[in-house]
C-alpha cells in the first residue's frame, strides 16, 4: 500500500477531529498532535517493529467518528459490570456515559477527563507519557483527546474499591479513541481496570491511549483487559511512569479482535522502582494478536517481572516482542522475562523475540522464550485418569493460560475471564 493511500486513511480519521483552536491545555494539545498525525503514515511491514503485522486490511475500511453515543441503558450493561468494583466510568464508542457512571470525588478522584481538566495534575501529565511524535495511532488519538476516564489519587491516599472504567463499543464501521490518565500521588494505592468489551459484531476501530504516573512510594495495579468483537479492529498504547520505589503491577488479557496490537512502555526514572507484569493473548480462527513490550530502567535498584502468554489455534497468529532496557549508570537492576506459547494446531503461528539491551555491568538480567504444543505424556496422564483426550487437552491448555489470570484481584472478572478460556480452548 502506498504512503498516499495511507495518509488518505489517516486524512479521513482527523476529519472529524474536535476543534483545537481554544487557548486551553488541552486544545493546544489537540494542536501539537494534529500536526503530528498529519506528517505520519500508517505502519507498515516494512517497519521493523510492524513486520509481523499487516494492518493493511484495516485502511480498507470506510470509518468515521461519532458525535453521539448509543443510548444505553442500566440492562444492557449489566453482563459486563463487576459487583466488587462499583466505582465505574463507562464510556460508549469513546463517549462519556454520566448515568451509567458511579464516579468518586475527594482524596480518589475519579472522573471524566473533560471534568477534571481544571486540575493541574491533568495540566502536568496529559499528554507527557504517551509520545506521540513517532507514533501515528497515538497522534490519532490525541488529535481526539477532549474526554476520557480519569483517576487521580492524592498523596497517601488508598482507593477503598477497585475502579472500573468500561468502554463499550456498539456501532460497526466507526472509530473511536479513548483515552485514560491516572496519576498516583506520594505513597497511594489503587487498583484499577481498563476493560473494553462490544455489542456490536461488525468492523470497527478502537484507539486507546492510556498514561499512568506513579509518584514516589506509590503502588498501583493495573488490569487491562480487551474482549471486543471477532471482526473489530484494536490498537492500544499505555505509558507508565515509575518513581522512586513505586510499584506498578499490571496484567494484559487480549481476548477479542480481527487484529489487535498493543503497546506498552514501562520507564522507571527513579531509584528503585519496580513493575510486575503479566500477558495472556488467546487467538483462533484468522485472528491476530501482536504485544510489544518495553522495560526501561534509566535510574539503579530496578526490579522488573514479565510473564507473557500465548495460546494460539486454527490459523491464528500471536507475536511478542519484549525489550528490557538496562541504562549505563542503572547498576544493581534485577530483571527477568517470560514468554511462553503454546501452539493448538499445526497452522497456528507465534513469533516471539525478548530482547535484552544492558548497558551497565553490574546486573541480573535473564530472559527466555519457549513455543510448543500439549505435552503428550501429561495428555496420557489424564487419559489414563478416565479423562477423554479433548476434556484432556482442554483442561490443560486453561491451566496454561489461568496462571497469568490468577493475579487479577476482582474475583468476578478473574471468574469471567476463566470461563472464556475454557470455552474457547473446548472449541478448539
Amino acid at each position: 500500500m502506498t504512503a498516499a493511500v495511507k495518509s488518505d486513511f489517516l486524512a479521513t480519521l482527523l476529519a472529524g477531529r474536535p476543534p483545537a483552536d481554544g487557548g486551553d491545555a488541552m486544545s493546544r494539545l489537540r494542536a501539537r498532535a494534529i500536526e503530528r498525525a498529519g506528517a505520519l503514515t500508517v505502519p507498515n511491514t516494512r517497519d521493523e517493529d510492524w513486520r509481523f503485522t499487516d494492518i493493511s486490511p484495516l485502511t480498507k475500511l470506510s470509518l468515521h467518528p461519532i458525535a453521539t453515543a448509543t443510548a444505553l441503558g442500566a440492562t444492557d450493561i449489566q453482563p459486563f459490570l463487576l459487583a466488587d468494583a462499583p466505582c465505574r466510568l463507562v464510556f460508549v464508542d469513546g463517549i462519556y456515559a454520566p448515568q451509567l457512571s458511579t464516579p468518586a470525588s475527594g482524596a480518589v478522584s475519579v472522573s471524566s477527563l473533560f471534568a477534571a481538566q481544571s486540575s493541574p495534575l491533568v495540566a502536568a501529565q496529559l499528554g507527557r507519557l504517551a509520545a506521540f511524535e513517532h507514533n501515528a495511532f497515538t497522534a490519532l488519538n490525541t488529535s481526539f483527546v477532549s474526554d476520557g476516564a480519569c483517576v487521580l489519587l492524592s498523596r497517601g491516599a488508598e482507593a477503598p474499591q477497585t475502579v472500573h472504567l468500561l468502554f463499550i463499543a456498539t456501532r460497526n464501521d466507526v472509530a473511536c479513541h479513548p483515552r485514560c490518565l491516572v496519576v498516583a500521588g506520594a505513597g497511594s494505592r489503587a487498583t484499577v481496570i481498563e476493560d473494553y468489551v462490544a455489542l456490536n459484531d461488525g468492523a470497527a476501530l478502537t484507539n486507546a491511549v492510556g498514561e499512568f504516573a506513579l509518584e514516589d512510594d506509590a503502588q498501583l495495579t493495573h488490569i487491562r483487559v480487551q474482549r471486543e468483537s471477532a471482526a473489530a479492529f484494536h490498537i492500544g498504547h499505555t505509558a507508565v511512569s515509575l518513581a522512586r520505589g513505586s510499584r506498578y503491577h499490571g496484567v494484559n488479557v487480549s481476548f477479542g479482535a480481527r487484529l489487535s496490537r498493543y503497546n506498552l512502555e514501562v520507564v522507571q526514572t527513579a531509584e528503585g522502582g519496580e513493575c510486575e507484569i503479566g500477558g495472556l493473548a488467546l487467538v483462533d480462527g484468522n485472528r491476530h494478536a501482536d504485544t510489544h513490550t518495553t522495560i526501561d530502567h534509566t535510574m539503579p535498584h530496578g526490579v522488573s517481572r514479565q510473564s507473557h502468554k500465548c495460546i494460539v489455534g486454527g490459523s491464528a497468529h500471536a507475536v511478542f516482542n519484549g525489550r528490557i532496557v538496562v541504562r549505563k549508570g542503572a547498576q544493581q537492576t534485577n530483571s527477568a522475562q517470560s514468554s511462553r506459547n503454546l501452539l493448538l494446531s499445526d497452522r497456528a503461528r507465534v513469533d516471539t523475540k525478548p530482547q535484552l539491551e544492558i548497558f551497565a555491568d553490574d546486573v541480573k538480567c535473564a530472559h527466555g522464550a519457549t513455543v510448543g504444543q500439549l505435552e503428550s505424556d501429561e495428555v496420557f496422564y489424564l487419559q489414563s485418569r478416565g479423562l477423554s483426550d479433548a476434556v484432556a487437552r482442554s483442561l490443560l491448555t486453561f491451566a496454561f493460560g489461568a496462571e497469568i489470570l490468577r493475579s487479577i484481584p476482582s474475583a468476578e472478572l478473574r471468574r469471567r475471564l476463566e470461563q472464556l478460556v475454557l470455552a474457547q480452548t473446548e472449541r478448539t
